[in-house]
């Protein structure tokens, strides 16, 4: 137990669960406790450290996340094997489109939808009615092709804060979503390079410039299957790190560390990282980003204002590494910004002022309560359904014990106003699972209409209360 006496500062500004995060993870890294070691229980550990147990319980949480521990039921909590970690200094996509046709849905279980009711639109409608006005007539003009230097410095300073991302803002460029941006990568690395994804993974980016030259990697618990992907000639991989879509699974610590040699190993292996929805996690602290860990400048970090302002916005953007920058001012000099410039300056302004922060720690509550009445419900009335990736994110995965396929119980739901989506929409390479799985979506779904709308999916599916 000595090992684990820490000083802890209840009168901290940070949590004393972080403080305690923190200080386990040091001594792993720093070998004080060896891989193997068996961790106090949460309630012998607070005793001890005389805090609460749920303050260990979440520190937990967090080291079990990014694999730094393993927990085994009815045994304790072991320190993992994660071979040597980058140093992390400080402190997450467009989805499929929907079809647009007309259609009579009470219930849309899209995990892109965003809760419209809580947007801060008396704000949003001050800065835009201050910009469209004569002192702001430059900005009819073309402007620079990166994007708005100010909405670029605003995203800097936002990345370092957030996801302890070092960066300036001539590394930034900002594009109108991540289909515009991601052929603008891939011309950066050559047409001839070999791109491997997550299976299942986003799935619009197959249809991207890719065609069926994309190499599916499976993933699992841990994330993508780093090992799997060593075995392919691929020298760029696109993943989605912190909260992996759909599956809602975080790329552990030693996978984090065996990518990144990975791409270091090789002078022209690259790692895209997909970053479109870190904002959204409700247990621990954020998930570090890959781009934060990386010393080698081999991360080319994606991320857009999708889910944390509106995907009718159209504004993501990508931070290059400074390998790549002369690259790119020669590539795409003559390039205009796909963005409207009135736009990059609500948002930059939105930012700068702190509303963004306030609006994301707002629907971060929002959203934390909806999860967890949404698994609230099934645990309570529906126990056989399995629930996975409910750590995070605006989706959750649910696994059906049916012997109806994903397409007829797809079918079944649109019959009673409900759309839901199957996982094998996601899929590059056929997974056989072993029941039917689903991705569902609850941002765009009102709290007290949750518990209503999972019951008539339910009963539509013929699995009683």
């Amino acid at each position: 137990m000595d090992m684990l006496m820490f000083e802890l500062n209840k009168h901290a500004t940070k949590p004393l669960y972080e403080q305690l995060y923190i200080g386990i993870k040091t001594a792993i890294l720093s070998q004080q406790i060896e891989v193997g070691t068996k961790l106090p229980s949460k309630k012998k550990l607070a005793e001890f450290l005389n805090i609460s147990q749920t303050t260990v319980e979440v520190a937990y949480a967090q080291l079990i996340a990014e694999g730094f521990i393993v927990s085994k039921p009815r045994v304790g909590f072991f320190v993992e094997d994660i071979n040597e970690l980058p140093y992390i200094g400080t402190e997450q996509v467009e989805l499929p489109v929907e079809d647009t046709e007309e259609k009579i849905i009470q219930f849309d279980f899209h995990p892109g939808k965003i809760d419209t009711d809580s947007f801060p639109f008396s704000q949003w409608r001050k800065y835009a009615k201050n910009l469209y006005d004569l002192p702001s007539k430059e900005l009819l003009q073309i402007g620079e092709p990166q994007g708005e230097y100010a909405l670029r410095t605003e995203i800097a300073k936002y990345l370092y804060q957030s996801r302890g991302i070092v960066c300036k803002p001539e590394q930034i460029v900002i594009g109108s979503g991540t289909e515009q941006l991601l052929p603008m990568i891939l011309r950066l690395l050559e047409n001839d390079s070999n791109f491997a994804l997550e299976n299942p993974g986003y799935s619009a980016i197959p249809r991207i410039h890719l065609q069926n030259k994309a190499i599916p990697i499976p993933v699992d618990e841990d994330g993508l299957i780093v090992d799997e992907l060593k075995k392919t000639n691929a020298n760029v991989v696109y993943i989605t790190p912190s909260h992996q879509f759909p599956t809602g699974a975080v790329l552990s610590a030693t996978r984090r560390t065996q990518l990144l040699h990975w791409a270091a190993k090789v002078e022209n292996r690259y790692i895209i990282e997909d970053d479109y929805d870190s904002e959204f996690r409700y247990t621990g602290k954020p998930i570090p980003a890959l781009q934060g860990m990386d010393k080698n400048d081999k991360v080319i970090y994606l991320s857009t204002f999708t889910k944390s302002l509106m995907p009718s916005l159209r504004v993501a953007y990508f931070v290059l590494p400074s390998t790549l920058l002369k690259k790119y001012k020669e590539t795409f000099s003559y390039y205009s910004a796909t963005v409207p410039r009135f736009d990059q300056h609500i948002v930059a302004s939105f930012m700068k002022d702190g509303y963004f922060s306030k609006h994301l720690n707002r629907m971060r509550k929002i959203y934390h309560k909806k999860l967890d009445k949404l698994t609230y419900i099934f645990k309570t009335d529906y126990p056989e359904v399995i629930i996975t990736g409910d750590q995070a994110g605006m989706h959750i995965l649910i696994s059906l014990p049916l012997q109806k396929s994903e397409k007829e119980l797809k079918t079944t739901a649109a019959e009673s106003s409900i759309a839901i989506y199957p996982v094998t929409d996601y899929l590059l390479k056929p997974i056989e699972y072993k029941y039917p799985t689903f991705l569902l979506g609850f941002g765009g779904i009102p709290l007290e209409k949750i518990e209503d709308g999972i019951h008539q999916l339910m009963h539509c599916w013929g699995i009683a209360k």
